[in-house]
């Protein structure tokens, strides 16, 4: 079967031998991936992924000699069962799932390893005890969003919200966009957004925010300030000495953009006492000061992932139209179109999530 893989650091076209389903595994046809700003990254990053893999017990780095087929967002459908599975979901049924398989070496990642292909293949396997039938009709293309959205559902859980926090998001990819949109749903605002692109701002509204700020017009700490001003009776509750610090609600900052230097900008413009969740995957060596965050008393908080708990309530939030999916995908390409994809990926004016749908 025909897949696009990553081999030699680029993305190549070529075929690879048709999965068969082992025990408690299920074959399925991949109809949707989406492009995650990680596998551009990955492409770019791959050594330094697998030099860092060493600090984490159990998980098995890619080879980087031998071929990877990324994709970890999909939809797909169910065609065949392996042994020992109960067969509940009739062939022909939409599917999403974790990109993991269920192994008796304990959970393999699917989209970064050599023996598990990702959704840029025609076809792939998952593990039935994973797989969740997607709802309401809902089209694989929106489906198979699921799993972004649930990476921002996951980082806002773990921002450990308190409640009369103002929010403030720094960048407005599609990880960005997913804080947003579960943001809104909380009911946490106003949430103030900052991206250097028009059409990323735009959708930043379409997800749920109610400021945006294009950073090279205006500071997004001080944009954030304007609007996180205490109400007079908030003022008159403070402890004394907290009466002397600018009278601002508690920040809530989300790094959602992954390059170098990033975080050192938050350190320098976040207020007192901010929690900071770190979303964006920045795979290179970075630095901030970490008296900053001292003196400021900041709370750094990285998140990776999702509960399954959280990934089903994402395709539900999807399904029941609470989160606009459809407004996030700008393209889609068959796998001849994956390595172009990449490259266009790179201007945020053009694209947001391009789809990859092996079967075209």
């Amino acid at each position: 079967m025909r897949a696009a893989i990553f081999r030699n650091g680029e993305i190549v076209v070529d075929r690879v031998p048709e999965p068969k389903p082992g025990a408690g595994q299920v074959l399925v046809k991949s109809l949707a991936c989406g492009i995650c700003g990680s596998d551009l990254h990955a492409r770019k990053h791959a050594h330094r992924m697998v030099e860092l893999s060493k600090f984490l017990p159990g998980r098995t780095p890619m080879d980087l000699s031998r071929d990877v087929v990324f994709g970890h967002e999909f939809c797909c459908e169910v065609l065949d069962y392996g042994p020992n599975t109960t067969r509940k979901l009739k062939p022909g049924t939409k599917v999403c799932s974790l990109p993991a398989l269920l192994t008796p070496e304990g959970p393999k990642g699917i989209g970064y390893s050599n023996d598990y292909l990702g959704g840029y293949a025609e076809q792939m396997l998952l593990s039935e005890p994973l797989l969740l039938e997607v709802p309401n009709g809902l089209a694989a293309e929106h489906a198979a969003l699921t799993e972004p959205l649930a990476v921002g559902v996951h980082a806002v859980a773990m921002a450990n919200i308190q409640g009369g926090e103002v929010p403030l998001v720094i960048g407005c990819g599609p990880v960005g966009l997913a804080v947003i949109a579960a943001l809104k749903i909380r009911g946490l605002g106003p949430i103030v957004a900052a991206d250097y692109s028009p059409a990323r701002r735009q959708l930043a509204e379409k997800m749920g925010a109610d400021v945006v700020v294009d950073p090279a017009r205006t500071q997004p700490y001080a944009s954030w300030a304007e609007h996180a001003q205490m109400t007079d009776a908030e003022k008159a509750a403070r402890p004394p000495m907290q009466a002397l610090l600018p009278p601002l609600k508690p920040a809530l900052i989300f790094e959602c953009v992954g390059v170098p230097g990033v975080l050192q900008q938050v350190f320098e413009g976040a207020p007192r006492s901010a929690r900071v969740v770190v979303v964006g995957v920045c795979m290179e060596t970075d630095k901030s000061e970490p008296m900053l965050g001292i003196i400021k008393e900041l709370n750094v908080q990285y998140v990776l992932g999702y509960t399954p708990e959280e990934f089903a309530y994402s395709l539900r939030l999807i399904a029941e139209g609470q989160v606009d999916a459809a407004s996030l995908v700008t393209g889609r390409v068959g796998i001849d179109g994956v390595a172009q994809a990449f490259a266009d990926l790179a201007n945020p004016e053009a694209h947001t999530k391009i789809l990859v749908e092996p079967w075209r």
